[in-house]
């Protein structure tokens, strides 16, 4: 099996508009499937390359994930578990060194959830470990409810609760939206823009939201602060980076990072097929390597 495409148990034919990288695939000769990331009976070391796609149950199970992505050899793994261990803990945020980000704390306790709060006034509190929005309120007072009690294992804790990251609310969210950018094998792909369902900041479909992609001209205006973001991650990692997701806000009249998807980003297959040649060229291209 020259490519193996991981997924989760719910989402056992692929990520949403899969059928679209499949035809691609198929078209190309490319021997692939998908399977589920914990399935005991997967021979992970028949692939050439391995791909982690919608295994977004990971959240929950995070432990477990870190452990089975370390346990694959590094060189078929795109991207490569110690990112992973890095990207998915959204501290991350905190160590973006001279790139733009939308302000950020790290709190683990409700003392340093009190303080960011009140710090920022309107807060959007997420946990530090998280996907889809889940999890994600806006508060003003530090004892809301909704936060749940902090766990002491940072291995255990669930999807809600802390411990959490704290961000001012960015209010161009509701007027510009955020933006997703895509870089694969180094080169910019595509540009979505998504804004989110009313009354909610959070811009995922599941929540309301409505994504779009954007033109060329859209993807030129964000494209260098994007390939910063790449840059940053290859500086950090010692090697390029396989793929790479972008989100921005705009933050005082800026844009600014708002999040660094390097694990599992979707790649909005379902709302356009734009992506699905360059991620089908990445996919051949260290194949070939790896042969």
């Amino acid at each position: 099996m020259s490519v193996l495409l991981a997924t989760s148990a719910d989402l056992s034919a692929g990520e949403p508009g899969a059928a679209a990288l499949d035809a691609e695939l198929t078209e190309r000769g490319v021997d692939f499937a998908w399977v589920q990331w914990d399935d005991p009976s997967v021979d992970w070391s028949s692939a050439s390359v391995v791909a982690v796609r919608s295994t977004w149950d990971y959240v929950t199970r995070h432990a477990d994930f870190l452990a089975w992505a370390s346990s694959l050899h590094p060189s078929r793994l795109l991207n490569g578990a110690d990112v992973f261990a890095w990207n998915h803990d959204k501290r991350y945020l905190t160590e973006l060194g001279d790139l733009p980000v939308v302000p950020t704390v790290a709190a683990d306790d409700r003392a340093g959830l009190a303080g960011a709060v009140a710090k920022f006034g309107t807060a959007v509190v997420k946990p530090r470990v998280g996907a889809g929005g889940a999890g994600l309120i806006v508060v003003t007072d530090p004892a809301d409810p909704r936060l749940g009690e902090p766990v002491k294992s940072h291995e255990t804790y669930p999807t809600v609760g802390g411990p959490w990251v704290v961000q001012p609310l960015v209010e161009s969210i509701h007027t510009t939206g955020e933006v997703s950018v895509y870089v694969l094998d180094g080169r910019l792909a595509s540009r979505f823009d998504k804004v989110p369902g009313a009354g909610d900041v959070r811009v995922n479909e599941e929540f309301g939201g409505r994504v779009r992609q954007a033109d060329a001209r859209g993807l030129a205006e964000v494209g260098d602060l994007v390939l910063a973001a790449y840059d940053a991650m290859t500086a950090r990692f010692g090697r390029p980076m396989d793929y790479l997701r972008v989100d921005l806000l705009e933050w005082e009249g800026d844009w600014v990072v708002s999040e660094l998807e390097l694990i599992e980003p979707g790649l909005y297959l379902d709302v356009s097929a734009v992506n699905v040649a360059p991620f089908a060229d990445l996919l051949q291209a260290r194949v070939s390597t790896l042969a």
